[in-house]
């Protein structure tokens, strides 16, 4: 099913322009994204094909069928509560029987979570980027080697620099277990003519191998030093090297050149949001009400234009989301949504939607 389809055999309930031109913070060059609901026909909805959603290639236009909508309302989402608050230029359409579909039935206390537990993730997710963008990864990606440490007096070096100090090489090395200590390792060199005690190195491969090898030891041989390797220091900075090379193929380069750009070294469209989110909240919490068209445009297009400083804006923010917190606890709105009420609603409309046509 494509929305071409809703379209054409009129299974559409409601349909309405969403994102930055429903908040008001939309540019002259934003696109236009749609969001909806649809019932699916009814020998379909009875049958063994339910259809949650259904949306375009690009995802930004995206239908909810009918229990879907109502499950994500029942759960205080944030993209389909906006739904309800769509400013009235953005309805594109709006079928008799949407208008029983009130945001005032479903507002809660859930909405602490998903508003502003979304915001705070949003800023931790902006803290990351920053760290992406001011601390960038060498595409060359360490070895084990890089993580192993040789006791020299009362310190430690590099096993690279030791090896070089020593004058021994990697292949004339042999490595054996310490009994009952993690991660250290005798170090042994093998002096002999044509390196008789046939020792294995430290690693098979410096590029690939994630781990040490240990050698077979002839006995009575006395180790030259210890050697320590930091394995829990490797696996965090392989899944740091990792999570950064996958966010560089990834990334929206045009948000990316725009991070760059207005030099602040954070996601100014993600900060946006964040202050979007926090400060609808806040309105939740304290009115009830869903105001989903933005009354301070022009600050939050500062924050897309990167006129701020990054570290002053998450403290803001985290500032806001102290207030937010202590709305939601002296709010008066109900702990959750009637789900009853929401299930008779939803069965009223699909039975009153299906006898219609």
């Amino acid at each position: 099913m494509t929305i071409a389809d809703l379209r054409q055999q009129h299974l559409i309930l409601f349909e309405a322009i969403s994102g930055s031109r429903a908040y008001g913070t939309n540019l002259p060059h934003s696109d236009t994204d749609l969001k909806g609901v649809f019932v699916l026909p009814e020998n379909q909805f009875f049958g063994l094909d339910y259809v949650p959603q259904v949306a375009n290639a690009t995802n930004d236009e995206v239908f909810y069928e009918l229990r879907r909508f109502v499950e994500l309302l029942l759960k205080n989402n944030p993209t389909v509560l906006e739904l309800l608050g769509t400013p009235a230029e953005c309805v594109v359409y709006q079928h008799p029987l949407f208008a029983r579909f009130r945001a005032a039935d479903f507002l809660s206390k859930l909405c602490r979570h998903s508003f502003a537990e979304y915001a705070v993730a949003q800023i931790r997710k902006a803290k990351g980027l920053n760290k992406k963008i001011n601390h960038p990864e060498p595409p060359a990606r360490k070895s084990v080697l890089d993580f192993c440490y040789v006791t020299a007096g009362v310190g430690a070096q590099p096993v690279a620099a030791w090896l070089a100090r020593k004058g021994y090489e990697p292949a004339q090395c042999g490595l054996a277990n310490v009994p009952h200590l993690t991660d250290l390792y005798a170090l042994f060199i093998d002096a002999t003519p044509g390196r008789a005690h046939g020792y294995r190195g430290l690693v098979r491969d410096p590029e690939t191998s994630q781990d040490v090898l240990l050698s077979a030891v002839p006995k009575g041989e006395e180790p030259v030093a210890y050697l320590s390797f930091n394995r829990n220091g490797y696996s965090t900075y392989c899944r740091v090297f990792r999570e950064y090379w996958e966010w560089v193929e990834k990334r929206n380069t045009e948000r990316y050149q725009n991070t760059v750009q207005h030099g602040k070294n954070y996601d100014a469209k993600n900060m946006l949001h964040v202050f979007r989110l926090l400060q609808m909240a806040e309105e939740i919490a304290e009115s009830g009400v869903l105001n989903v068209r933005r009354p301070n445009r022009e600050f939050l297009l500062q924050i897309r234009r990167g006129e701020f400083e990054y570290d002053d804006l998450v403290a803001k923010a985290e500032h806001l989301v102290t207030r937010v917190e202590a709305a939601f606890a002296s709010s008066a709105l109900p702990d959750a949504p009637d789900r009853a009420a929401a299930e008779e609603l939803l069965l009223q409309v699909r039975r009153r939607f299906y006898g219609l046509n």
